[in-house]
């Protein structure tokens, strides 16, 4: 399979560095943006995006606590993911050449939209796979005082905590998540590829998980964020693939006031689509990328 090519990109503004991975010919203008799910990395999805490097350039970061990625991670305080979007705009800024396709699975997903709606001039259109979207009576609860901390009592918070982080080696870890939890169901090809950049040395010998589970649980628990507001703010093409069986997106199919928004649910998907079902990601990607650029 088309191997990337791996990029340091410094936002000194950010506090450190981002780990991009890129696909297709360095001398064309970048097509695609795509920022990966919490806990996971950009070579995750490699099985998903290499195939569109034929006909487009693509960057895929690690972003903020996962991968190679540098920037910092500070937990105290932290109430949304409006640091991640943050990062994708200054990634978006370091990109010559006219707007992008901005993508992502999961909280990528919903980080691209924050990004995006700070950055209208540097993205012509948007693929989200199950973003996480809450409704908007919780967006709006969760920016009280007294229910603000409520998602860090969820299930994902706690399992996240409990999570083990560190293994002997690359094919214990294999064996410890094959056919099991979240990766029921994922070729092994796509979980060797989270395990190459998911797996760091450990200090004291073995290897840990570069995204820790105290960060994994601080992405979960910080739903300070207003995906509805960065929707409402754009105006760009916003394609949402929505999983059939899935409690991550709540965005209804159509969305009301949002006419530039189409919602698709993808029969017989979990939150996971991008992993089980990569064609009709790419497909979706692709159809986007094909939209001529109305700037």
């Amino acid at each position: 399979m088309n191997e990337p090519r791996r990029l340091t990109v410094d936002l000194p503004a950010r506090g450190g560095a981002m780990a991009v991975l890129e696909w297709g010919d360095p001398g064309r203008p970048v097509d695609l943006v795509f920022a990966h799910a919490n806990g996971f990395n950009a070579l995750t999805y490699r099985t998903l995006l290499a195939p569109l490097a034929e006909r487009f350039r693509i960057q895929a970061p690690d972003l903020r606590g996962h991968g190679a990625t540098t920037l910092p991670t500070a937990i105290e305080g932290r109430r949304g993911w409006g640091d991640h979007g943050a990062d994708l705009a200054a990634l978006l800024d370091t990109i010559d050449g006219p707007p992008v396709v901005l993508a992502g699975h999961s909280m990528g997903g919903t980080a691209s939209l924050l990004a995006a709606a700070t950055r209208p001039q540097r993205v012509r259109g948007l693929v989200l796979a199950d973003p996480v979207v809450m409704t908007r009576p919780a967006v709006l609860a969760f920016h009280l005082p007294l229910l603000r901390d409520l998602p860090r009592r969820s299930p994902l918070v706690v399992n996240a905590l409990k999570r083990r982080s560190r293994f002997d080696s690359r094919a214990a870890a294999l064996a410890a998540y094959r056919g099991r939890g979240a990766f029921k169901g994922w070729p092994d090809a796509v979980l060797e590829d989270y395990l190459t950049d998911g797996l760091v040395p450990d200090p004291d010998g073995g290897l840990m998980l570069a995204c820790t589970p105290q960060w994994e649980a601080s992405n979960y628990a910080s739903q300070g964020h207003d995906p509805w507001r960065a929707m409402r703010r754009l105006t760009c093409p916003t394609h949402i693939l929505k999983a059939e069986a899935g409690l991550a997106c709540h965005v209804p199919e159509p969305p009301r006031g949002l006419p530039h928004v189409t919602v698709e649910t993808v029969p017989g998907s979990t939150h996971f689509l991008p992993m089980l079902q990569p064609e009709v990601v790419r497909g979706a990607l692709a159809a986007m990328l094909e939209v001529p650029d109305a700037a």
